[in-house]
Protein backbone atom coordinates (compact mmCIF):
# COMPACT_ATOMS: atom_id res chain seq x y z
CA UNK A 1 0.00 0.00 0.00
CA UNK A 2 3.13 2.34 -1.21
CA UNK A 3 4.76 2.36 2.76
CA UNK A 4 3.49 4.91 4.76
CA UNK A 5 0.93 6.52 6.87
CA UNK A 6 -2.83 6.81 6.04
CA UNK A 7 -5.55 6.35 8.71
CA UNK A 8 -9.27 5.61 7.96
CA UNK A 9 -10.40 7.72 11.14
CA UNK A 10 -10.35 11.07 9.27
CA UNK A 11 -13.48 12.29 10.46
CA UNK A 12 -14.77 14.76 12.84
CA UNK A 13 -17.30 13.34 15.37
CA UNK A 14 -19.86 15.74 15.71
CA UNK A 15 -19.41 19.29 18.13
CA UNK A 16 -15.68 18.33 18.59
CA UNK A 17 -12.95 19.43 15.93
CA UNK A 18 -9.39 17.51 16.02
CA UNK A 19 -7.29 17.53 13.55
CA UNK A 20 -6.52 14.01 11.66
CA UNK A 21 -3.23 13.18 10.46
CA UNK A 22 -3.74 10.77 6.91
CA UNK A 23 -0.15 11.83 5.71
CA UNK A 24 0.73 9.29 2.40
CA UNK A 25 -0.96 5.39 2.01
CA UNK A 26 -1.11 2.95 4.00
CA UNK A 27 1.13 0.77 5.99
CA UNK A 28 1.73 -2.60 4.24
CA UNK A 29 5.09 -3.15 4.98
CA UNK A 30 6.05 -2.90 1.32
CA UNK A 31 6.84 -1.02 -0.93
CA UNK A 32 -9.03 37.21 2.51
CA UNK A 33 -12.15 37.32 4.73
CA UNK A 34 -14.28 35.44 7.48
CA UNK A 35 -17.20 33.41 7.75
CA UNK A 36 -18.49 30.96 5.25
CA UNK A 37 -20.70 30.73 1.69
CA UNK A 38 -22.15 28.43 0.06
CA UNK A 39 -21.31 26.59 -2.95
CA UNK A 40 -23.14 26.03 -6.09
CA UNK A 41 -24.86 22.67 -6.99
CA UNK A 42 -22.82 19.54 -7.37
CA UNK A 43 -21.70 19.39 -11.00
CA UNK A 44 -23.03 17.04 -13.15
CA UNK A 45 -20.22 15.37 -14.97
CA UNK A 46 -20.02 16.42 -18.93
CA UNK A 47 -17.86 13.35 -19.97
CA UNK A 48 -17.30 9.95 -19.43
CA UNK A 49 -13.84 10.70 -17.89
CA UNK A 50 -15.18 12.98 -15.15
CA UNK A 51 -16.67 12.15 -12.21
CA UNK A 52 -18.11 14.86 -9.73
CA UNK A 53 -16.49 15.05 -6.37
CA UNK A 54 -18.08 17.25 -3.37
CA UNK A 55 -16.60 17.92 0.26
CA UNK A 56 -19.46 18.25 2.65
CA UNK A 57 -20.23 16.75 6.38
CA UNK A 58 -20.26 13.12 4.65
CA UNK A 59 -22.38 10.32 5.56
CA UNK A 60 -22.33 10.74 9.07
CA UNK A 61 -22.28 14.09 8.93
CA UNK A 62 -19.09 14.79 10.62
CA UNK A 63 -16.62 15.21 8.25
CA UNK A 64 -14.08 18.02 7.12
CA UNK A 65 -11.92 18.85 4.23
CA UNK A 66 -12.96 15.58 2.70
CA UNK A 67 -14.13 15.01 -1.15
CA UNK A 68 -16.66 12.17 -1.79
CA UNK A 69 -17.43 10.50 -4.84
CA UNK A 70 -20.31 8.01 -6.09
CA UNK A 71 -19.46 4.55 -6.90
CA UNK A 72 -21.12 2.19 -8.80
CA UNK A 73 -20.37 -1.34 -7.73
CA UNK A 74 -21.84 -4.45 -9.89
CA UNK A 75 -21.39 -8.58 -9.93
CA UNK A 76 -19.11 -9.42 -12.62
CA UNK A 77 -20.48 -9.89 -15.95
CA UNK A 78 -24.14 -8.72 -14.92
CA UNK A 79 -26.40 -5.82 -13.89
CA UNK A 80 -26.41 -6.27 -10.78
CA UNK A 81 -25.51 -3.34 -8.91
CA UNK A 82 -25.11 -1.11 -6.24
CA UNK A 83 -24.32 2.87 -6.31
CA UNK A 84 -22.82 3.95 -2.98
CA UNK A 85 -22.59 7.80 -2.07
CA UNK A 86 -19.86 9.40 0.00
CA UNK A 87 -16.68 7.62 -0.80
CA UNK A 88 -13.71 9.21 0.15
CA UNK A 89 -11.12 10.30 -2.84
CA UNK A 90 -7.90 9.67 -1.78
CA UNK A 91 -4.77 10.59 -3.80
CA UNK A 92 -2.51 8.81 -0.95
CA UNK A 93 -3.83 5.11 -0.75
CA UNK A 94 -4.62 2.44 -3.60
CA UNK A 95 -8.01 0.55 -4.07
CA UNK A 96 -11.27 0.34 -3.55
CA UNK A 97 -12.43 -0.45 -0.16
CA UNK A 98 -16.04 -0.18 0.79
CA UNK A 99 -17.93 -0.58 4.45
CA UNK A 100 -19.90 -3.76 4.21
CA UNK A 101 -22.69 -1.57 5.97
CA UNK A 102 -23.21 -0.40 2.57
CA UNK A 103 -23.62 -2.58 0.45
CA UNK A 104 -26.62 -4.75 0.19
CA UNK A 105 -26.69 -8.37 0.92
CA UNK A 106 -28.81 -8.72 -2.83
CA UNK A 107 -25.43 -7.70 -4.65
CA UNK A 108 -23.06 -10.63 -3.61
CA UNK A 109 -19.93 -9.94 -4.98
CA UNK A 110 -17.70 -13.14 -5.46
CA UNK A 111 -14.53 -14.02 -3.32
CA UNK A 112 -11.27 -13.33 -4.86
CA UNK A 113 -9.27 -16.58 -3.90
CA UNK A 114 -5.28 -17.42 -3.34
CA UNK A 115 -3.11 -19.86 -5.79
CA UNK A 116 -4.99 -22.82 -3.42
CA UNK A 117 -8.35 -21.58 -4.54
CA UNK A 118 -8.90 -20.69 -0.70
CA UNK A 119 -11.12 -17.17 -0.21
CA UNK A 120 -8.71 -14.18 0.59
CA UNK A 121 -9.30 -11.10 3.26
CA UNK A 122 -6.57 -8.02 3.91
CA UNK A 123 -5.49 -6.59 6.53
CA UNK A 124 -4.71 -2.72 5.78
CA UNK A 125 -2.68 -1.08 7.93
CA UNK A 126 -2.75 2.36 8.82
CA UNK A 127 -0.92 4.37 11.28
CA UNK A 128 -2.57 3.60 14.31
CA UNK A 129 -4.66 0.51 13.32
CA UNK A 130 -5.94 -1.60 10.51
CA UNK A 131 -9.24 -2.49 8.69
CA UNK A 132 -9.64 -6.12 7.99
CA UNK A 133 -12.01 -7.23 5.70
CA UNK A 134 -12.90 -9.83 2.61
CA UNK A 135 -11.35 -9.06 -0.60
CA UNK A 136 -13.85 -9.60 -3.90
CA UNK A 137 -14.62 -8.98 -6.75
CA UNK A 138 -16.21 -6.43 -8.92
CA UNK A 139 -16.90 -4.64 -11.68
CA UNK A 140 -16.44 -0.65 -10.80
CA UNK A 141 -18.14 2.17 -12.17
CA UNK A 142 -16.61 5.49 -12.01
CA UNK A 143 -18.71 7.79 -13.85
CA UNK A 144 -18.61 6.54 -17.43
CA UNK A 145 -15.07 4.17 -16.96
CA UNK A 146 -15.48 0.56 -15.81
CA UNK A 147 -13.13 -1.51 -14.70
CA UNK A 148 -14.13 -4.76 -15.03
CA UNK A 149 -13.81 -7.61 -12.42
CA UNK A 150 -11.60 -5.46 -9.75
CA UNK A 151 -10.45 -7.11 -6.68
CA UNK A 152 -11.49 -4.97 -3.91
CA UNK A 153 -12.19 -4.62 0.17
CA UNK A 154 -15.56 -4.66 1.90
CA UNK A 155 -14.22 -3.90 5.25
CA UNK A 156 -15.66 -5.51 8.43
CA UNK A 157 -17.64 -8.77 6.44
CA UNK A 158 -19.60 -9.97 8.46
CA UNK A 159 -19.73 -13.39 6.46
CA UNK A 160 -18.10 -16.31 6.75
CA UNK A 161 -15.09 -17.25 6.92
CA UNK A 162 -13.85 -13.64 7.56
CA UNK A 163 -15.88 -12.92 10.42
CA UNK A 164 -13.42 -13.32 12.89
CA UNK A 165 -10.56 -11.16 13.38
CA UNK A 166 -6.75 -13.17 13.45
CA UNK A 167 -4.65 -12.25 15.80
CA UNK A 168 -1.57 -11.13 13.59
CA UNK A 169 -4.11 -8.68 12.10
CA UNK A 170 -6.17 -7.62 15.24
CA UNK A 171 -2.34 -6.75 16.97
CA UNK A 172 -2.14 -3.33 14.88
CA UNK A 173 -4.00 -1.52 17.14
CA UNK A 174 -7.40 -0.05 16.68
CA UNK A 175 -10.14 -1.49 14.35
CA UNK A 176 -10.99 0.90 12.35
CA UNK A 177 -13.47 -1.33 10.42
CA UNK A 178 -16.36 0.16 12.42
CA UNK A 179 -15.67 3.50 12.03
CA UNK A 180 -14.86 4.59 8.64
CA UNK A 181 -17.16 7.50 8.71
CA UNK A 182 -17.20 7.63 5.16
CA UNK A 183 -18.91 4.33 2.89
CA UNK A 184 -15.83 3.71 1.49
CA UNK A 185 -12.68 5.10 0.10
CA UNK A 186 -11.61 5.41 -3.57
CA UNK A 187 -7.74 5.08 -3.59
CA UNK A 188 -6.39 6.77 -6.95
CA UNK A 189 -2.74 7.11 -5.76
CA UNK A 190 0.28 6.35 -7.80
CA UNK A 191 0.71 2.83 -7.87
CA UNK A 192 -1.96 0.30 -9.26
CA UNK A 193 -1.47 -2.67 -6.41
CA UNK A 194 -1.15 -2.24 -2.79
CA UNK A 195 1.03 -4.97 -1.91
CA UNK A 196 3.69 -5.76 -4.54
CA UNK A 197 5.84 -7.46 -2.23
CA UNK A 198 3.01 -10.13 -0.92
CA UNK A 199 2.99 -11.32 -4.63
CA UNK A 200 5.99 -13.42 -3.51
CA UNK A 201 6.12 -13.71 0.20
CA UNK A 202 3.15 -14.24 3.21
CA UNK A 203 5.51 -12.00 5.53
CA UNK A 204 4.23 -8.23 4.97
CA UNK A 205 0.89 -10.05 6.94
CA UNK A 206 -1.34 -8.16 4.38
CA UNK A 207 -3.82 -10.75 3.03
CA UNK A 208 -4.65 -14.24 4.37
CA UNK A 209 -6.27 -16.97 3.16
CA UNK A 210 -9.52 -18.34 5.05
CA UNK A 211 -10.63 -21.05 6.11
CA UNK A 212 -13.76 -22.36 8.34
CA UNK A 213 -10.36 -23.25 11.04
CA UNK A 214 -9.36 -19.26 10.68
CA UNK A 215 -7.23 -16.86 8.62
CA UNK A 216 -3.23 -17.19 7.99
CA UNK A 217 -0.82 -15.42 6.07
CA UNK A 218 -0.85 -16.08 2.64
CA UNK A 219 1.36 -14.44 -0.70
CA UNK A 220 -1.27 -13.66 -3.21
CA UNK A 221 -0.56 -12.40 -6.84
CA UNK A 222 -0.72 -8.82 -7.75
CA UNK A 223 -4.01 -9.71 -10.39
CA UNK A 224 -6.02 -10.37 -7.32
CA UNK A 225 -4.56 -7.78 -4.93
CA UNK A 226 -6.78 -4.56 -4.17
CA UNK A 227 -6.43 -2.71 -6.85
CA UNK A 228 -6.49 1.21 -8.10
CA UNK A 229 -9.18 1.07 -10.48
CA UNK A 230 -7.59 3.93 -12.85
CA UNK A 231 -4.86 1.65 -13.64
CA UNK A 232 -7.52 -0.97 -14.40
CA UNK A 233 -9.65 1.12 -17.53
CA UNK A 234 -9.30 0.45 -20.85
CA UNK A 235 -8.32 4.24 -21.65
CA UNK A 236 -7.47 7.13 -19.52
CA UNK A 237 -5.53 4.86 -17.27
CA UNK A 238 -2.29 6.73 -16.84
CA UNK A 239 -3.54 8.43 -13.66
CA UNK A 240 -5.86 11.29 -12.47
CA UNK A 241 -6.46 15.14 -12.50
CA UNK A 242 -7.77 16.25 -8.96
CA UNK A 243 -9.64 20.22 -10.02
CA UNK A 244 -11.16 22.18 -7.21
CA UNK A 245 -12.30 25.79 -6.88
CA UNK A 246 -10.42 28.21 -4.66
CA UNK A 247 -11.86 29.22 -1.05
CA UNK A 248 -11.09 31.92 0.43
CA UNK A 249 -10.31 32.44 4.53
CA UNK A 250 -13.12 31.24 6.81
CA UNK A 251 -13.74 28.36 4.42
CA UNK A 252 -17.52 27.67 2.99
CA UNK A 253 -20.32 24.87 3.88
CA UNK A 254 -20.33 23.22 0.50
CA UNK A 255 -17.99 22.51 -2.51
CA UNK A 256 -17.58 21.39 -5.81
CA UNK A 257 -14.84 20.01 -8.26
CA UNK A 258 -14.22 17.27 -10.61
CA UNK A 259 -11.92 14.25 -11.04
CA UNK A 260 -10.39 13.36 -14.46
CA UNK A 261 -9.35 10.19 -15.44
CA UNK A 262 -6.41 9.85 -17.75
CA UNK A 263 -2.97 12.41 -18.29
CA UNK A 264 -2.88 13.84 -21.97
CA UNK A 265 -5.59 11.40 -23.35
CA UNK A 266 -8.52 13.77 -23.36
CA UNK A 267 -9.22 17.64 -24.21
CA UNK A 268 -9.86 18.11 -20.19
CA UNK A 269 -6.52 16.04 -19.05
CA UNK A 270 -3.96 17.90 -20.65
CA UNK A 271 -1.00 18.91 -18.75
CA UNK A 272 0.25 22.33 -19.70
CA UNK A 273 2.36 25.02 -17.66
CA UNK A 274 2.07 22.92 -14.48
CA UNK A 275 5.28 21.27 -13.08
CA UNK A 276 6.45 17.63 -12.94
CA UNK A 277 7.49 16.30 -9.21
CA UNK A 278 8.99 12.74 -10.21
CA UNK A 279 8.71 10.79 -7.33
CA UNK A 280 11.23 8.02 -5.66
CA UNK A 281 10.14 4.25 -5.58
CA UNK A 282 7.74 5.00 -2.61
CA UNK A 283 5.61 7.64 -4.13
CA UNK A 284 7.16 10.54 -2.72
CA UNK A 285 9.04 13.89 -3.12
CA UNK A 286 10.66 16.09 -1.01
CA UNK A 287 9.76 19.50 0.97
CA UNK A 288 11.97 21.72 2.82
CA UNK A 289 10.45 23.84 5.48
CA UNK A 290 12.21 25.52 8.61
CA UNK A 291 15.78 24.31 6.87
CA UNK A 292 14.35 20.73 7.50
CA UNK A 293 13.72 18.39 4.41
CA UNK A 294 11.55 15.90 4.79
CA UNK A 295 9.48 13.40 2.66
CA UNK A 296 6.24 14.54 1.18
CA UNK A 297 3.41 13.79 -0.96
CA UNK A 298 0.12 15.54 -2.12
CA UNK A 299 -2.89 13.84 -0.26
CA UNK A 300 -6.59 14.62 -0.59
CA UNK A 301 -7.04 12.15 2.24
CA UNK A 302 -5.57 14.45 4.90
CA UNK A 303 -7.56 17.16 6.25
CA UNK A 304 -5.15 19.90 6.56
CA UNK A 305 -1.42 20.70 5.79
CA UNK A 306 0.38 18.21 8.51
CA UNK A 307 4.07 20.11 9.15
CA UNK A 308 6.22 20.31 12.14
CA UNK A 309 6.74 23.90 13.01
CA UNK A 310 6.86 24.20 17.04
CA UNK A 311 6.12 28.12 17.39
CA UNK A 312 2.88 27.90 15.78
CA UNK A 313 0.01 27.48 18.64
CA UNK A 314 -2.35 24.66 18.75
CA UNK A 315 -6.14 24.34 20.14
CA UNK A 316 -8.27 21.55 19.16
CA UNK A 317 -5.74 19.52 17.52
CA UNK A 318 -5.27 22.38 14.92
CA UNK A 319 -3.10 25.44 14.42
CA UNK A 320 -4.74 28.52 15.96
CA UNK A 321 -2.01 31.57 15.52
CA UNK A 322 -3.61 34.55 16.50
CA UNK A 323 -3.24 36.12 13.03
CA UNK A 324 -3.11 34.34 9.51
CA UNK A 325 0.58 33.14 8.62
CA UNK A 326 2.06 33.54 5.31
CA UNK A 327 4.67 30.68 4.94
CA UNK A 328 6.83 29.10 2.42
CA UNK A 329 8.47 25.99 1.93
CA UNK A 330 10.30 24.94 -1.00
CA UNK A 331 9.30 20.85 -2.98
CA UNK A 332 11.91 19.19 -4.45
CA UNK A 333 11.26 16.19 -7.10
CA UNK A 334 13.02 13.02 -7.53
CA UNK A 335 15.51 14.10 -10.62
CA UNK A 336 16.27 17.70 -8.48
CA UNK A 337 13.38 20.14 -9.92
CA UNK A 338 12.62 22.83 -7.21
CA UNK A 339 9.23 24.83 -6.89
CA UNK A 340 8.29 27.44 -3.94
CA UNK A 341 4.82 27.01 -2.16
CA UNK A 342 3.40 29.82 -0.44
CA UNK A 343 0.64 28.79 1.74
CA UNK A 344 -1.36 30.77 4.50
CA UNK A 345 -2.78 29.39 7.69
CA UNK A 346 -5.10 30.56 9.85
CA UNK A 347 -6.72 29.72 13.20
CA UNK A 348 -9.39 26.54 13.34
CA UNK A 349 -11.52 29.09 15.14
CA UNK A 350 -11.81 31.16 12.23
CA UNK A 351 -13.85 28.00 10.45
CA UNK A 352 -17.41 29.18 11.67
CA UNK A 353 -19.25 26.06 10.09
CA UNK A 354 -17.33 25.50 7.02
CA UNK A 355 -16.85 21.93 5.65
CA UNK A 356 -14.47 23.27 3.48
CA UNK A 357 -11.16 25.15 4.41
CA UNK A 358 -8.44 26.21 2.49
CA UNK A 359 -5.86 27.46 5.19
CA UNK A 360 -5.86 24.87 7.75
CA UNK A 361 -2.79 23.37 9.17
CA UNK A 362 -1.85 21.05 11.90
CA UNK A 363 1.22 19.51 13.43
CA UNK A 364 3.00 16.12 12.66
CA UNK A 365 4.54 15.09 15.58
CA UNK A 366 7.45 13.42 15.48
CA UNK A 367 6.65 12.33 11.91
CA UNK A 368 9.22 12.74 9.18
CA UNK A 369 6.79 13.95 6.61
CA UNK A 370 5.03 16.87 4.97
CA UNK A 371 1.51 16.03 4.28
CA UNK A 372 0.12 18.15 1.45
CA UNK A 373 -3.54 17.44 2.58
CA UNK A 374 -6.56 18.65 1.25
CA UNK A 375 -6.01 22.10 1.83
CA UNK A 376 -3.30 22.37 -1.15
CA UNK A 377 -5.48 21.29 -3.72
CA UNK A 378 -7.52 23.85 -3.19
CA UNK A 379 -7.55 26.59 -6.01
CA UNK A 380 -5.26 24.03 -8.44
CA UNK A 381 -5.64 21.37 -11.00
CA UNK A 382 -3.00 18.41 -9.97
CA UNK A 383 -2.19 15.61 -11.38
CA UNK A 384 -1.12 12.20 -10.04
CA UNK A 385 0.16 9.49 -12.89
CA UNK A 386 0.84 6.21 -12.24
CA UNK A 387 3.72 4.30 -11.94
CA UNK A 388 5.32 2.74 -15.03
CA UNK A 389 2.81 4.63 -17.31
CA UNK A 390 3.19 6.45 -20.04
CA UNK A 391 2.06 10.45 -20.27
CA UNK A 392 3.06 12.80 -22.55
CA UNK A 393 5.37 14.61 -20.01
CA UNK A 394 6.97 11.33 -19.05
CA UNK A 395 6.14 7.92 -17.20
CA UNK A 396 5.11 8.04 -14.05
CA UNK A 397 5.23 8.33 -11.13
CA UNK A 398 4.81 12.03 -11.00
CA UNK A 399 2.66 14.74 -9.59
CA UNK A 400 2.09 17.79 -11.77
CA UNK A 401 0.66 20.96 -10.10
Amino acid sequence: MGGDIRAIARFLPPGLVAAVLIAGALLAGCGGGSGSSDAPAAPVPTAANELALTVDRGADGAAFNSPFATVTVCVPGTTNCQTVDHVLVDTGSFGLRLAASALSSAVSLPAAVNAAGAPVAECARFAGGYAWGSVRRADVKLSGETAANLPVQIVADPLPPYGTVPTACSTSGTNFGSNLGAKGILGVGVFSQDCPACAVSSAPGVYFACTALGCSPTALAQSSQVANPVAAFAINNNGVVVVLPEVLRGGVATLSGSLFFGIGTQPNNQLGSETVYTTDSRGRFTTTYLGATVSSILDTGSNAIFFSDPGIPQCAGFFCPQAPLTLTAVNTSSKGVTGTVSFTIESIQSIAGGTAAAHIGADAGSSRTFAWGLPFFFGRKVFVALTGAPTPNGVGPYWAY
